[in-house]
């Protein structure tokens, strides 16, 4: 996957379908190799954990990977998903954009 990333870290996203459909939530971390991406309260599972030098141990619960054709970037302007765009600023700037509304993402 080369090129360019439509989702980013800091992203606001709404997942598309399973069992989280319709949830929003930010994304913390892209795995463009994996083509995933973790969003912060989504997909939230329970792993045990052994004690360690500062960490206590116990049941943890953290966010698993999602596939990155489920999630859609939330158009800045009306809150739903939408696509997303590439385009040149008149200085220059490549950014991406909202396809249903047109809005610029990247400034």
């Amino acid at each position: 996957m080369a090129g360019a990333s439509k989702i980013r870290k800091g992203d606001q996203v709404v997942v598309l379908n399973g069992r989280e459909k319709g949830k929003k939530g930010e994304v913390l971390r892209v795995l463009r190799k994996d083509g995933r991406v973790l969003v912060q309260g989504v997909n939230v599972v329970k792993r045990h954990a052994r004690p360690q030098a500062g960490n206590p141990g116990g049941v943890i619960e953290k966010e698993a990977s999602l596939t990155l054709s489920n999630v859609a970037l939330v158009d800045p302007k009306t809150g739903e998903a939408t696509r997303v765009g590439f385009k040149f600023l008149d200085d220059g700037r490549k950014v991406r954009f909202a396809k249903k509304s047109g809005e610029v993402v990247d400034l």
